[in-house]
């Protein structure tokens, strides 16, 4: 709530307000994706004004739930902005076709979605892109070095650094997969730069360092459901600092 009362002082109203699940319009929920855990617990999500994360464990549905919601906004499925409309491979469910965005009557000025597993698609994309066009080159708005020409790490966060411009929507697919820890907290920097320039993030992700973020909403996804819930209580930072505490213990059971 304190997140949303600074929002208000501000005069900024959030892009998204809530996703909700079109389930009369669903035959079946044995088939995917409908079958995966986060669809079958999904009725109505609020979406938080600044950033929302969506964590749990491999498999219950958060990058295909993720993907639906940035399909369904107008995103490439691949990712990039909304004006960038390619195709490597089609790949992505069905899922937003069943989903409703419910959104305030403020529009983005920006948007983008960064996916980890599809964003060497995206930079090919830019380099061809820009190859066949005159003026101003796209990369230049990424930094203006080809994210073919850096680590997967260096492109990731190029992108997430020079391109995010503010008062948009940004969807985060796993974006500490490419990231070190130092980074990650970076990144954490970078959001808050940008919650202040009235933009709002969805993010899925398994860090929680990434998760950290104080203005925000974790939504954790379960076999039995979808709660809210704190850092301190989601499964991934009780791991971490179960290892961080006792290493030598873990790692003894894990490895006798």
């Amino acid at each position: 709530m304190k997140g949303a009362l600074e929002v208000s002082k501000l005069g900024y109203q959030p892009y998204i307000t809530s996703i909700q699940l079109l389930r009369e319009k669903i035959s079946s929920f044995k088939k995917y994706p409908f079958n995966l855990p986060v669809v079958n617990n999904l009725n109505q999500l609020s979406i938080h004004p600044q950033v929302t994360y969506i964590v749990g464990e491999n498999g219950m549905g958060k990058s295909t739930l993720l993907e639906a919601i940035a399909v369904a906004c107008g995103f490439n499925p691949e990712g990039g902005t909304f004006n960038l409309n390619f195709s490597t491979k089609e790949t992505h469910s069905e899922l937003e076709e069943f989903i409703r965005i419910i959104k305030s009557s403020s529009k983005p000025k920006d948007g983008f979605f960064l996916r980890a597993e599809s964003f060497y698609n995206l930079a090919t994309e830019i380099d061809n892109l820009d190859k066949q066009r005159g003026g101003r080159r796209i990369i230049d708005s990424y930094g203006g070095k080809s994210l073919h020409e850096q680590s997967h790490g260096e492109s990731f966060f190029a992108a997430f650094m020079n391109r995010f411009s503010g008062e948009g929507i940004y969807i985060l697919d796993e974006p500490e997969a490419a990231l070190s820890p130092l980074r990650q907290l970076s990144m954490l920097s970078r959001i808050n730069e940008l919650v202040k320039e009235d933009s709002q993030f969805i993010i899925a992700t398994h860090s929680p360092i990434v998760m950290a973020y104080p203005n925000s909403k974790i939504l954790e996804l379960s076999e039995s459901g979808i709660k809210e819930t704190s850092l301190e209580h989601t499964q991934n930072f009780q791991l971490m600092s179960q290892f961080f505490q006792d290493k030598d213990r873990l790692l003894h059971h894990l490895l006798s």
